[in-house]
Parts: C-alpha cells; structure tokens; sequence
C-alpha cells in the first residue's frame, strides 16, 4: 500500500505531473479497496444507472460483479467543461514554512485536472488575488494537462505578491466569459478585507443564474485558523495581507476569535445552501482524497 502524499512531498519532489499522478493512481486504487467499489472502477466509461431512464444501455457485466447498475457512458456525456478558481493571495500562503494552503490546493487542482482528462473532459485554469493573475483556455488535450501543471508547479515556486484578495470581482469576471454551462471549481479561505459575503453571493449567484455548476474548496488551516491552537506565550501576529502587527498571548482572544470564525463559516454553509452551492470545508492537514471524492460527487450530478 503506498503512502498518502503529504505536503513535503509537494516540496521535495517539485514536480507537480508526477504527484498530481501519483495521486490520482492512489486514489483511484482506494476506490477499488472501498465500499464505493464501483462507483469508480471504470468512471470515465460509465455512470451510476437514474431510475426511470432506459435500460437498454445498462453494463450488465458491471452490474455482476458489482451487484450495482451502471450505464455506459458515451462520448458527448463527458463533455463537461470545467473552470478551475485558484486563489493565490498572501494569505493562501500561510503557513508560510510549507506555503500550506496554496501548496495543498495547487496539488488538488492538479490531481482534479488530471481526473478530468481520464474523462476526457476539458478543465481551465484561472489565479487570482484582488484581479485575474492568470487565466488559460479550456481545453481537453494531453498538452494542455501538461501546461496547467507546469503553471501549477511555477505558482508554488513564487513569492506572495502585495495583493488582498477579491473574490465577488473574479467571480464576476468569469461569470461573464463563460460561455457555456460549466462546472466551476474555487480554491480559497474566502478571507478578504474587500469583500464581504453579500458581495461574494452576489458573484456566485452571478455564475447560478447561467446555470452553471459551483463547488467551493474552503481551504483553512484548522489547528490555527480555526482552533487559535498555540501555546501559550506573547507572540507578534502579522496580517500576510497588510503587514499590520499585533502582539498579544494567545488566550486574550481565543475564545472571541474561535466564536468570529465559526460564526463567519457557518454564514458561509448556509448561505451556499441557499444557493444551491457544495462547499466543502477542508483541512490542509487531512489526506487529498477528501477533495476528490466531492469533485467526483458533484461530477455525478453534472449533466
């Protein structure tokens, strides 16, 4: 059995193709091992079968070893397009000895762009902070998986730049280019002094209203974005975002900040489901897979 992927993997081994594969390959195999045994043996050829839809195109072959109905899949079924929303702002650079959020993010994206092309669907990739950093074209190819992770391996290798992040803005933008119905993927800790969640819903409505598809990664370090877990002693707290400083001993504000940030989260849940939007909240230190089983979840209810 092969060891989870860690985040000083990302680091040591600096080659984003190879892991993104490695954890696809490790993924996939758990898939095999697990009570979802079927559901993803063969995901890029078939579906789960719907009720009342026609049985003429059910694998029965499947459906004997795996006592579940699949339907093949055929080719204009997966031609799903997807947009991928990575937020690259100083704070997704925290903790910044492994660069945490960004790094377990930026493998994500590579593993789902990978996944993506074993079903032949088209993927796109878009950075942000307060404005679009980059964007690339959706495309399916071979190629273009090999570019997207190229640029996912060179986003780790950068330094954080002076940008807050803007997340209802790129939202918009991207709502407003895309052409058809899409599925669109967000990497970020919705953390922004810009933005407020009025304005980040209205962006997001923005993208239902053209009927497509959202899921949000909620990317957080839980042991000290969200539990304030440090030991008690002065510590000099920096904004990675402004700069501004602020010393103080951890227990003079634990308990009024784990209430702010889990008041904050769980506006965010409820206002996702208002919405019709998956979000998955995600810890940097938990195993990927979290990350792929939602994608594949929400995958199956694309059509």
């Amino acid at each position: 059995m092969k060891t989870p992927l860690t985040l000083a993997d990302v680091q040591k081994f600096k080659n984003m193709e190879f892991l993104a594969k490695q954890l696809v390959e490790g993924f996939i195999t758990g898939l095999h091992q697990s009570p979802y045994h079927g559901f993803s043996v063969e995901f890029s050829e078939h579906r789960l079968y719907n009720s009342g839809e026609s049985t003429r195109h059910i694998d029965w072959k499947v459906f004997a070893r795996t006592d579940k109905l699949f339907v093949k899949r055929y080719e204009e079924e997966t031609n799903l397009r997807c947009h991928m929303l990575l937020d690259v702002s100083p704070s997704m650079y925290y903790p910044t000895e492994n660069n945490g959020k960004l790094t377990f993010s930026a493998l994500c994206a590579a593993a789902l762009a990978t996944l993506l092309r074993k079903q032949r669907d088209a993927v796109g990739l878009v950075t942000f902070s307060d404005k679009i950093e980059l964007q690339t074209p959706v495309r399916s190819t071979g190629s273009h998986l090999h570019t997207l992770l190229l640029l996912l391996q060179k986003q780790l290798e950068q330094k954080p730049t002076a940008h807050d992040t803007n997340v209802a803005e790129v939202v918009h933008l991207i709502a407003q280019q895309i052409p058809k119905r899409s599925l669109v993927i967000i990497f970020s800790d919705m953390l922004s002094r810009q933005d407020n969640l009025e304005e980040i819903f209205a962006a997001l409505q923005h993208l239902k209203h053209q009927n497509h598809e959202v899921l949000i990664f909620h990317v957080m370090d839980k042991k000290t974005e969200e539990e304030f877990d440090f030991a008690e002693r002065p510590y000099v707290f920096v904004d990675v975002e402004t700069g501004q400083e602020l010393k103080l001993q951890p227990s003079q504000v634990r308990e009024h900040y784990r209430a702010a940030i889990e008041n904050y989260k769980r506006e965010l849940e409820l206002k996702c489901g208002q919405y019709k939007i998956d979000f998955v909240p995600v810890d940097i230190s938990e195993p990927f897979d979290k990350v792929l089983y939602a994608y594949l979840v929400k995958r199956g209810k694309v059509r």
